[in-house]
This record gives C-alpha cells, structure tokens and sequence, in this order.
C-alpha cells in the first residue's frame, strides 16, 4: 500500500471550457510500524506534482491507447511457445533519473538490461505490457522453463479450463500433474519506493544463469512474472504517483490508468495463484496480510490460510539475512494480522494485493521494505547513507521474493486447487466459509473480528436505458464489468427475474460465476463500516453501482440462467444522430459534455435549451455524427430553437489529480493556478470561472494577487469551489453567504442525497463538507439524507462528539447562489474523487458551465 502519507490535500490545477447554461444539479440515477493500532493516514490522491501543467493530459481513452502497442495473448493455438526474446528499444541517458543518487537503475538502464538477460539463455522473455501516462514502456518478463508453441497452448487450456469450469479443472489430472503455477511480482507501483525493481532484476539473471537442479525443477513447475517497474514515470522523477498525478495503488477498482489497465491485464491472463507488490518504507519490514476490516466479497479462508503461510516464510527469509536495529537500524519483520489490531486492512479493492484475489491468487502480499530512502530524507541524508539503505532493502526486497518463488513451489498443487475452489465456489454459487481456527488451521488469533462476509444476490440486471443518461451510464458500466473478466448477457426479449420486469436489451449479471466476488465488489452497494474500527487505511465505500450513473438492481432469487439472452464481450452503443432537423443533447453524462465540448471547440453555433440539455443545428450533421461516434453519445430530432449561443467557458482551477483527470475526461481546457502562480501576476483576462478545491491558499496571497482576484470576481468571474479550502476561498473573498462545516476529516464513502426538486440520489464524499447559516439569495442545489445519510464506507464523529452523519443528515452539500456579479456554487461533496464517480461529473460540468 506504502506509508507514504502526503499532507492533505494534494495540489494540482484545472481549467475547462464550456457554454453557460443554468445550473441544476442532477441526482445519480438510481514510515515506522508499530504493533498497536496507528492513527489512520489521510491518503488522497498522491503527492504534489512538480509540473502539473503536464498531469492529466488525455481523457480516460487513452488509458486504452497506452495498451495498444502491448503483446496481447493470441487464442489458444496460436500461441508462441517459450522463450519469446524480444530486443528492447533502450531511451536516451536520462542523468536526472531519481533512482541514480541511489545506486539503483535508472529507468533508461532497464532494457538494456533485460536485453543482456535475454542472451543468456532460454528462460527469460520480455514483452511490453503497456505504457505509462508519461509514454514509458512497461516491462513484463517471464521466467520459465522453455515451452513449445504445442505446450504453451496447452498450458493456455488448461488456465482456461480452472478459469472458466472449475468443477471440471478440479479433476483434471493433467492439471495437477502439469500445470505451471503463476507467479507473480509486482514492483515499483509507486515510484519513489525503487529497490523492488532491482531485486527483481537481481533474482531474474540469477535464474537466468543457475545451473543447479532446484533451480531448473523451479521453472519446470512454475511461470515466474516479474512487472519490472509498474511506475516508471514516478521512478523517474522520485514521485509515489505516475505523470498523470495518479496513486497508482489506489486505481484498481477504477482503473482509470494505464499502467493499472496493464496490470489488470497480466491479473485475467496470467491468472496468477500468488503475487506480491513491493513497497517501502515501514521499519520492521511490514509483510501482509492485514488487520481488519477484511473484504467481504474474498473467500477469505483460502486467502487468509495461503497469505500468512507465505508472510511466515518471508519473515523468516528476511529476519534470517541478519540485519539487527543496533547494527543496521533494521527492526524485526511485522505481520499486520498478528502484530497490530487496526489501521492496515484489506477491505477496499483498490489495492494490488487486494484486487488480484479476485481473478485467483490464493496468497497476495504488500511487503514494505524498512529504510527509508525518499521524500525528506533523499534530500537530506548522505549519498553514502542513501545507498546503504537501498541496498537493505533490496536485499530485503530479494529475500521475500526467494521465500515466495519456495513457497509457491513447495505448495504449486494446493495452490492451484484452492484457485480452482475460489472459481469454484463462485460457479455453484456456494456460501463463503467464514475464517475460524477450525477452518484456517494453522493461523492464532483468528476471532470474530476477522469475520466479513456477504450474501451474494442471485443476479444483478442492468436495465435498458430508457433515456441518453441511462443508456449511457449502462454501456459504461458493462464495458467496465467486461474488462474486469466479468460474465454479462445481454436479453434478447422482455423478462421477468425476481419479481421484476425488464426490457429487452438489459444486462444480465448471473452471480453464478467464477469472478462473483469481483462482479459483487463493482455492482454492490457495500456496508457501512464505521461500528466495525475506529481507523481505515484508506476509502471505504466506493460502489460503482451507485456513482456511475446506472440503474443496478439485484435479484435475490430466480434463475438467470433462464432469460433470454446472449454473452457480450462489450456493451452496445449508444452513438446516434437524427436524420433530420435540428439535434438535441442531454448533458447529463460525462460523455456527453466532453461532445459538447468538442462541438464548441469545431466553433458550432450551439444553444442553450435552459433546461440541462443544448440543441445543435441540423446543419452540424455531419460533425455531430463524427463527435457522436467519438464520445458514444446520441443526438435526437428537436424542434426546439433554444436561447442563448454558446462559447467556451475559460476556467482556471487548482484541484487534486482525479479532479483534472475527470475535467480533461470531459474535454474541458486545463490552465493550473495556485497560491505561487496567482502571486506571480496571474493574468486573469483570458478566464471566466475559478474552480478550486486544493492549492490555493487566500490567507497566503499577497496584496497584488488579492487586488486582481477581487477585481476578477467584480466583473462577473464565477466560483466553483469544492469542500473545505474552496469554501475558505469563497468565504475569505466575500461572496456567498454561507458557513462551511467540516464532518470527521476521516470519513468517506457512499452517501444518500436529495436535490433541489427533492428527487433521490446518490453521491461520494470524503472529510465531507455541509452548509448553514444560508444567507438571501443562496439556493441549496443539493442536501444529505435524513437519519444516517451513509450508505457505505466509515463514517463516525470525530472527537469530541461531532462532524458524524447525524450532524450532516438534512444539511445542504451543494449551494449555490449570486455575489454580486460573481456566480458561485459550493460543494461539500467529492463528485470527481480520484477520477472515480463518473455519474456525478456532470454536477461540476453544470457548475462551471453556470458560474461564468
């Protein structure tokens, strides 16, 4: 996960474009360890960029771009056997490469490298896996014995065959007898933790040359897969996140990244049985598993039994190489599950090790190596003292991944048949078995703070879109179900499931199947888990069945298997334009703001229709065929002539990371600001809306910056300002006449809202905000529910009693109003939270669109 644990908020700067339409927000449809508990770190959205001019640059599509030079597995049959060599094309010397100071490898040193690796003999292959935001090759190498073509298409056969009918791989004998255990390593996921990558690199030319018997029996028995280093950008530039600003270990139930896409990727084909991500720095090494809260969608008994297995054969590994706290400042080896009480749990699956489970590994680990090397102390320590600690811990970060590849070795056939039950379980769709030390012999202290399960529903429909919105946010949804491995059909007639009707072209999720657990983790409401622990680690609530924009319903019972319909391996599109007349267009999805956008830009003579949709003329036909296949959104015929012609809003904005992300998502313009550039004489005669949300301090301005935002605001600027430091803003510049109060800084996740017309939604928060004390003139947009506005995630009063749900229950989350000619709007809410609520984006596309 890495202890990392950046100040809060992390800065970074926006600006968008758009045309002026009435604001209506619209309701979703539908490091040192220690043994006791430690304070819960807020983690947001990474560290500060150095240059956030350059973060964030392309929308969520090229994510998908970056895989597109990847070696994709062929089908079964066709594949290459082993080795694949492949010679990599090395980058230009790059002497400002972080990892240089340390005496580890710079990024430009990797393939040349691999390439010498690859001539040594017939066991290593590397292919590209993708790039990074920043354009940087990801490098996967497999270390095996060599395989024909004829047996690596039946090694693919028989994964597939334990993927996709487990009942039948849990007798094959050739599986048994045959089969080769995936490994995998995953180093370097957050870039200033670097030794993983070179202890990786170590242990794969020692396999490549060894000679010896053990070594050969390994690869015989075993695929070894090793991401050299899954963020180059940030070991580069000696950042935790990657060029786009991201966390790249918080991404993976969004996958809003390419470098997770990739790792997403090696998890459905590689299928691996156990894995391990290399990180730093927790001082004694910190190997999982965790604390609780433990993710109840896991068949925990298997992962808990395998996880601490290994984490008991690491830790001796590590405590066995002899470095003490007297002589090396190196502390024992901790085992969260056993050592500490809270704090370090595996509940979100937006971590590696905690989303891998998913698609099979039975035991997956986060492993901390002890020395700190970055942040302050790169700056401050020795050359000499930082290269004594990065070769700690690569020689600790070594000994794990030795212990690893042993145990998955001694235990390949137990492995596999517990992988086989995980897909098992999930194909008969049998009741999880809750951990006790009955059923997880082997491992102290199991007690009923350890238990988390679910009921898993029968299936899960994702009914027809019955407008744009809905359409729109289902063809999201299931393309997103499709690449997590999920199992969807499509209805090919109307049907009854679980006493409900739907429509012919809804979704069907049959919960019988091998990847339930992942299908449940997406579609899923969660729990409120705020009784459970006093600390998490990170977010708690996250359902993307509720904040992306879709209608999800469950059935509890009823036979799925029943309706009829057809598997589809992506959604269909909703892409369509009228043939005639003028073209009218719902903003009322990410998508269909970024064709806006697009339109605007192409300098179409779009209009206002006043109520949250524009009408493009039927002359732009052709262009809005264009945009409408882009962006996948539908134009209809309209005899509306609508108001006022629109023009790109020009918005400047500091704000975190998935907040630019999910702006340029939209197609909005970028101009960062902050407190620095504001003092530095920021021209704001090329800007009609401030967006601010972190990074831009009042109380730090000086008089000059202070004269000009004032003025700006006077001649009719417009504010949109999200939770505490955008309220500050507003509050320090006299505008809107409200008073922001702060709930539990801690608290996050999935909570219930109303809008102005009283309809019911849904929306995310974290450290939320409300308002009162609502002057004349202010209109509350949007409130908290009634009673316990939570819906799931971790939620309590701070101490002293206050800032819980009850206190925010009814208050208003989004006001909005005029301050004198300025036009502000004022969010308690996270709508565009590390890229991830894609149902809520249009609330802030509406607010800028309305504050200029």
């Amino acid at each position: 996960m890495g202890t990392s644990r950046p100040s809060r908020p992390v800065l970074l700067t926006a600006s968008a474009a758009a045309g002026t339409l009435l604001f209506t927000v619209l309701a979703p449809g539908g490091a040192s360890a220690d043994p006791r508990p430690a304070p819960r770190p807020v983690v947001r959205d990474g560290t500060p960029l150095d240059s956030p001019d350059k973060a964030a640059k392309a929308p969520e599509a090229a994510a998908e771009r970056a895989l597109d030079g990847a070696d994709v597995p062929l089908a079964a049959g066709a594949l290459r056997g082993y080795p694949r060599e492949r010679r990599l094309a090395p980058e230009p010397p790059n002497p400002a490469d972080k990892s240089i100071k340390l005496g580890l490898t710079p990024y430009h040193a990797i393939a040349p490298e691999l390439n010498e690796i690859q001539r040594i003999g017939d066991r290593v292959s590397v292919e590209i896996a993708g790039r990074s935001a920043g354009g940087h090759e990801l490098y996967l190498v497999t270390v095996t014995a060599p395989e024909s073509a004829r047996e690596a298409a039946r090694q693919e056969r028989m994964r597939r065959l334990i993927a996709n009918a487990p009942e039948a791989a849990a007798g094959s004998k050739a599986i048994k007898s045959s089969y080769k255990t995936p490994v995998f390593v995953n180093n370097n996921i957050h870039g200033n933790e670097w030794e993983g990558t070179d202890a990786a690199l170590k242990l794969i030319r020692k396999l490549a040359k060894a000679k010896d018997a053990g070594t050969r029996k390994l690869l015989g028995r075993n695929r070894l897969y090793f991401n050299v280093t899954m963020n180059p950008d940030g070991r580069i530039a000696g950042t935790r996140a990657n060029a786009g600003g991201f966390d790249l270990n918080r991404d993976f139930i969004t996958a809003s990244q390419p470098e997770t896409r990739a790792v997403r990727r090696i998890a459905v084909t590689k299928q691996p049985a156990v894995m391990i991500d290399l990180h730093g720095y927790v001082n004694g090494t910190l190997i999982e598993p965790t604390t609780p809260p433990h993710g109840e969608n896991y068949e925990y008994d298997l992962f808990l039994k395998n996880t601490y297995a290994n984490a008991l054969g690491m830790e001796k590994a590590v405590n066995g190489l002899g470095y003490t706290e007297a002589k090396d400042g190196v502390k024992p080896a901790i085992i969260p599950f056993r050592d500490q009480k809270e704090g370090w749990d595996d509940w979100p699956p937006i971590f590696t090790p905690q989303y891998m489970p998913f698609h099979g590994a039975v035991a997956a680990h986060t492993i901390e190596f002890p020395m700190q090397v970055n942040n302050e102390e790169y700056e401050s320590q020795p050359v000499a003292e930082l290269r004594r600690r990065s070769a700690v811990n690569v020689d600790i970060a070594g000994a794990a991944m030795r212990a690893t590849l042993d145990f998955a070795d001694r235990r390949r056939q137990s492995l596999i048949a517990d992988q086989i039950e995980v897909f098992r379980r999930g194909a008969a769709g049998a009741k999880q078995v809750p951990v006790s030390k009955e059923t997880v012999p082997g491992v102290p202290g199991i007690g009923p703070e350890d238990v988390y399960t679910t009921r898993f529903p029968r299936a899960y429909v994702v009914p027809a879109g019955r407008d744009q919105r809905s359409a729109a946010a289902a063809s999201r949804l299931v393309d997103h179900l499709i690449a997590n491995d999920v199992r969807v059909r499509r209805a090919t007639e109307g049907f009854r499931l679980g006493g409900r009707a739907y429509a012919k072209g809804s979704y069907v999720v049959d919960m019988r199947q091998p990847k339930r657990g992942l299908a449940n983790v997406i579609l899923a409401d969660g729990r409120d888990i705020s009784a459970k622990v006093s600390a998490m680690y990170d977010i708690s609530g996250w359902s993307l069945g509720r904040l992306w924009g879709a209608s999800v319903r469950s059935a509890a019972d009823g036979d799925p298997a029943r309706v009829p319909a057809r598997r589809v391996h992506a959604s269909t599109r909703v892409a369509y334009v009228a043939p005639r007349g003028d073209l009218r267009l719902r903003l009322d999805d990410p998508r269909a703001v970024a064709a806006l956008n697009s339109l605007l830009g192409d300098g179409i003579a779009v209009r206002d229709a006043g109520d949250g949709a524009v009408v493009v003329p039927g002359s732009a036909r052709r262009i809005a065929r264009e945009v409408a296949a882009e962006h996948d959104v539908a134009f209809f015929a309209t005899k509306e002539r609508g108001g006022e012609v629109l023009r790109r809003t020009r918005v400047a904005a500091a704000v975190t990371p998935g907040e630019l992300f999910a702006l340029r998502e939209m197609g909005f313009e970028v101009t960062p600001v902050s407190t620095k550039a504001l003092n530095s004489g920021f021209d704001w005669g090329r800007t009609d809306v401030l967006f601010v949300s972190a990074g831009l301090d009042h109380r730090k301005l000086d008089g000059g910056a202070k004269a000009r935002l004032d003025a700006f605001f006077a001649r009719g600027g417009g504010l949109v300002g999200r939770g505490a430091e955008g309220a500050a803003l507003n509050s320090a510049a006299g505008l809107l006449p409200v008073t922001a109060v702060e709930g539990n800084g801690d608290a996050n996740g999935v909570v219930r809202v109303r809008d102005a017309r009283g309809a019911a939604g849904f929306s995310f928060v974290y450290a939320p905000v409300w308002f009162t004390g609502l002057g004349d003139g202010v209109r509350v947009e949007q409130s908290y529910g009634a009673g316990n506005p939570l819906v799931s995630g971790h939620w309590r009063p701070a101490d002293g009693g206050r800032g819980g749900p009850s206190d925010a229950a009814g208050r208003a989350s989004v006001v909005s109003g005029d301050a004198g000619n300025s036009r502000v709007a004022l969010f308690g809410t996270e709508p565009l939270f590390r890229a991830h609520p894609k149902g809520l984006y249009p609330e802030v596309a509406r607010a800028l669109f309305a504050a200029r």
